[in-house]
């Protein structure tokens, strides 16, 4: 699936491949160099090296095509800086940062020592609390003292399964370096690929999906330190690829696990279902609808509910309150978005922002509308552009949610090979891989 080229690739291709490694050259760089946190200055050591033999590379195959000389071998293919970074950038500062993990450090607020991201450890102490309690949720007005940040869990309660294996297994060195979070994340995600690729009858995925939907730096990034964005969004196009395939009451199965997970992803349910609604392409087939939606609302019904009735109070504290910022502790969740930048002006601004996020809603309906999905490329488009205008405008934001769209539209340019009828296996091999 991930084989050279059986031909030198294009200098349009090289020129694209050169300029994608020095940007993310130019974000790890001053990330090792300058970041407040230790596990993003260990990435970003590993990444520069990762990405400046990307830039290398990318540069030799440039000029041998220039030359007229095509490099045979590992070497001659593009592939091979996405092998580098996920060598040197993803598995190697993972492990790394797992092992450092032991010395505890975590829980202390010093950035500069945490070896895995806060929502690492929230959501490790989220399922204890479910398997102990029956909701992953603490309620932050018994605490006998202030809340502060690191109580909240802003996550459905599904996430909370990601952490069951550190609850059930953990507490000896050896154990909690194998139930480490960060593993069952990166699992679920790489599942979620080979079941989407699977469901697509494993087309060539071409190269410059690849370096989105992997080597990006925030993919990278995440995959190291955090991990939780990248198995959602794992399932997210798995969902899309069950629904395209016309599994559509499975599809509704997984989109309940990404909305009970996570709620930022809650608007690609209407994508879906109007995808669902008319994927046949010959008008509207509303069975197809009724089970996509009666599976996500059944399923979604399930995973809440239980959850909501042992705390309804801490349940719509954590999950809606406090990412809206309305909790009893204002969400840190404040990346320079432009949605952050135009409500920090003042109340105007923050009337303009929201404005701002209703005018792109009413936009995708219009588009959704006019335009509906044909196909599941076609779907992962509109959401990758729904949710990235959602993180862009929203006033409360993180720019590493930006990792959503990149990976949403890798995955549509590897959906839109899959769903080429003019192009046999073979062909599609030769015309994609380079």
């Amino acid at each position: 699936m991930f084989t050279a080229p059986a031909h030198a690739p294009g200098s349009a291709a090289l020129r694209w491949d050169l300029g994608f490694y020095f940007v993310c050259l130019a974000f790890a760089l001053p990330t090792a160099l300058k970041s407040e946190f230790y596990g993003y200055r260990v990435w970003g050591n590993f990444a520069t090296v990762a990405y400046g033999f990307g830039v290398l590379h990318s540069a030799y195959l440039l000029l041998a095509a220039r030359d007229g000389r095509a490099p045979r071998g590992v070497l001659g293919s593009r592939w091979c800086g996405i092998a580098a970074v996920a060598l040197l950038a993803m598995i190697l500062p993972l492990t790394l940062l797992v092992i450092r993990r032991l010395t505890g450090v975590d829980w202390l607020i010093t950035p500069v020592s945490w070896a895995a991201q806060p929502e690492v450890w929230v959501i490790e102490r989220s399922a204890d609390l479910l398997l102990h309690h029956g909701t992953p949720y603490v309620d932050v007005t018994a605490l006998g003292r202030p809340p502060e940040v690191n109580d909240y869990t802003p996550y459905g309660p599904v996430m909370a399964v990601f952490g069951v294996p550190r609850a059930l297994f953990g507490g000896t060195p050896l154990t909690d370096a194998l139930t480490d979070a960060r593993w069952m994340f990166a699992l679920a995600a790489c599942a979620c690929v080979l079941g989407t690729l699977k469901l697509l009858k494993w087309p060539q995925v071409p190269v410059g999906a690849a370096q989105l939907a992997v080597a990006c730096p925030l993919t990278a990034l995440t995959w190291a330190v955090a991990g939780p964005d990248l198995a959602i969004v794992g399932l997210l196009v798995l969902a899309c690829a069950l629904a395209a395939t016309g599994r559509v009451a499975w599809s509704g199965v997984v989109l309940a696990l990404v909305v009970s997970a996570k709620l930022i992803v809650a608007p690609a349910a209407a994508v879906l279902a109007v995808f669902v609604l008319v994927r046949r392409g010959k008008g509207v087939d509303w069975t197809a609808l009724t089970r996509f939606g009666a599976a996500l609302v059944a399923t979604t019904a399930a995973l809440h509910l239980p959850v909501y009735l042992v705390d309804p109070a801490a349940f719509v504290e954590h999950v809606f309150r406090f990412p809206l910022g309305m909790g009893a502790v204002r969400s840190p969740a404040a990346s320079p978005l432009p949605g952050h930048l135009i409500a920090a002006t003042g109340a105007v601004g923050q009337v303009v922002a929201f404005a701002l996020v209703g005018a792109a809603a009413v936009a995708m309906l219009l588009w959704l509308v006019r335009r509906p999905p044909a196909n599941g490329s076609g779907a992962l488009l509109r959401i990758a552009v729904g949710l990235g205008a959602l993180i862009l405008l929203t006033p409360a934001t993180r720019y590493g949610y930006l990792v959503y769209p990149l990976v949403l539209l890798g995955a549509h340019l590897t959906f839109r090979v899959a769903e080429d009828p003019a192009a046999p296996p073979a062909q599609q091999s030769a015309t994609t891989s380079s």
